[in-house]
């Protein structure tokens, strides 16, 4: 979930967006703008986790009239800085995209009540400090099955970027929805360290293939795209992840586990600017209509029509609330 090395200070004078100053004083009177930031671990560019939220934040931007803007950072401390930059200029919302970033909103929040801060994954909540929890395990454990029901080799390989609870709840839930399909199926992983560097990612994939994957699923951010070529190389199949990648690899990602992030990030902002919003743990999955598994037509074919009838009743019984995929609590 999450990058070009830029100095936080040098990031925020060049990536503020639509004329915010360092330094302007808070908005004041009814006819104040709404102002809403986003930091991210990662480029915008990157096909997926981070190119939704930007999404989301351009949403926010046009439905709701407000002044947006949005930085990459990658440390700890500038993950603080960020956050107080921008509610020191009055900033009424600010998104911490991903797990790692709410041990800095909560270091931040006392000093500015009337900034809400959310992050993208997590458990912590302060008053003006609250998580949205995608359940993109929900569509990982279709992938799954669906990964054990294509495979000839009975192996699957992973990619993840960081290991953190967010991405191994993610491969965990895949793991588990090989083995509904096939309890000795075999899922090797590897993780790079770091969510950009394409290369190691396409190392990594090229070693599971070697090793015997035949499929291989990734929640590696920009460096999946790695995964991609891998695959594309080698003739295998692949899965996407966080935003709809189909298009990404067209002859070779069967299916993405997608998150509608703009949706979730208009759903905080106009609670935020209406005067409604109530900070808590805030869980979004299939039932909402925020995340789900988008199959890619051109490979309609190589899913045969059992196994999607069975993936298919698998994300009704998500839907209606009677199946409960395994995920981490984090």
């Amino acid at each position: 979930m999450r990058h070009a090395r830029l100095g936080v200070t040098l990031a925020l004078a060049a990536a503020t967006l639509f004329g915010c100053q360092r330094g302007e004083s808070p908005p004041t009177g009814a006819g104040a703008a709404f102002k809403v930031a986003l930091l991210t671990p990662g480029p915008v560019s990157d096909a997926g986790w981070n190119a939704l939220a930007y999404e989301g934040l351009l949403l926010i931007r046009d439905r709701l009239g407000a002044e947006v803007a949005q930085v990459q950072t990658t440390t700890p401390a500038q993950f603080e800085e960020g956050f107080r930059d921008f509610a020191r200029r009055g900033y009424q919302l600010v998104f911490g995209h991903g797990f790692e970033f709410q041990d800095a909103a909560a270091a931040v929040a006392p000093d500015f009540p009337k900034t809400v801060f959310i992050t993208t994954s997590g458990n912590t909540v302060r008053p003006n400090v609250a998580p949205l929890r995608f359940m993109l395990e929900e569509a990982t454990y279709l992938e799954g099955m669906l990964a054990a029901g294509v495979s000839k080799t009975g192996k699957a390989g992973v990619v993840g970027g960081i290991q953190i609870p967010s991405v191994t709840s993610t491969v965990q839930a895949f793991i588990a929805g090989t083995k509904v399909l096939n309890p000795d199926f075999s899922v090797a992983t590897a993780y790079v360290g770091n969510w950009d560097d394409v290369g190691a990612a396409k190392a990594a994939a090229l070693a599971l293939i070697q090793q015997g994957s035949d499929v291989l699923f990734h929640n590696a951010d920009a460096a999946g795209l790695g995964v991609f070529q891998a695959a594309q190389e080698q003739h295998v199949l692949a899965f996407g992840a966080n935003k709809n990648q189909n298009e990404v690899a067209p002859d070779v990602v069967l299916a993405s586990a997608v998150i509608d992030i703009p949706k979730a990030f208009l759903g905080v902002a106009e609670q935020v600017k209406n005067g409604t919003f109530v900070a808590r743990i805030e869980k979004m999955g299939m039932r909402d209509g925020v995340v789900s598994l988008v199959y890619n037509p051109r490979l309609a074919d190589r899913v045969p029509a059992a196994l999607r009838q069975r993936v298919d009743a698998t994300q009704h019984q998500i839907i209606a609330g009677t199946l409960t995929v395994p995920a981490a609590e984090f």
